[in-house]
């Protein structure tokens, strides 16, 4: 039965994750799709360029608590269920997948965002403390990179090394977050391939204070 409960949850994660949520906000609200603006993607990123601040927010509120739900529904209907050495396992599957729906939705034909609201989501889930810790880290690359990018792989890495920490030290019992934060790592870096390309070359798109601070320096050359 554990094997079912495992599939389950990550049935349930998958179909969570899949709900696009920006590309609906950003439909509802402008008309257009969002996957043909800016970077295509579905995140709170982009669809604060595509509508706005508030809808931008909206997005990443509910991308984070498709992460969310899907561990704490895998936990609430299982809990009472599942070996009690499974359910990390059982809740974690249900937290990873939907990053893989979120990236892969199967209402938009298998495309979607870069999975940064819902892995952060499922790791909060997991441990409460999650969530200041990645997002200072996030607004200060933000604030100082000005790079999206940049800021969701530091913080879908920080993810799995948290928890690294949490095991060796004996506080988590089991290794499925760490396993689980890797796989999500790993579907974040495969999400991001375009924006490392454009890193590389010199053109990723920069926003934020960093933005500004360039412009300046660019009208006091001319």
């Amino acid at each position: 039965m554990n094997i079912l409960y495992l599939l389950l949850a990550g049935l349930f994660g998958y179909v969570l994750g899949s709900i696009p949520f920006g590309w609906l906000y950003v439909k509802a609200k402008t008309g257009k799709d969002i996957r043909t603006i800016g970077s295509g993607r579905m995140g709170g990123t982009n669809s604060y360029r595509a509508a706005g601040l508030i809808i931008g927010l909206l997005t990443a509120l509910s991308d984070f608590l498709k992460g969310a739900l899907s561990v704490w529904v895998a936990q609430w209907l299982f809990g009472g269920q599942a070996d009690p050495a499974w359910l990390p396992w059982i809740a974690t599957f249900g937290g990873v997948m939907a990053v893989i729906g979120h990236n892969w939705s199967v209402f938009l034909k298998f495309k979607g965002g870069a999975g940064t609201g819902p892995n952060v989501g499922w790791s909060t889930a997991v441990w409460l403390p999650m969530f200041p810790i990645v997002f200072l880290v996030g607004a200060l690359l933000m604030l100082t990179v000005g790079m999206a990018s940049v800021a969701s792989m530091v913080v879908a890495l920080i993810i799995p090394v948290v928890f690294a920490i949490r095991y060796f030290m004996g506080i988590d019992p089991t290794p499925a977050y760490i396993i689980g934060g890797l796989v999500t790592a790993a579907a974040v870096a495969w999400a991001l391939r375009p924006n490392f390309k454009r890193i590389l070359a010199g053109n990723e798109r920069i926003v934020g204070p960093r933005a500004k601070r360039l412009e300046q320096q660019k009208q006091q050359a001319h």
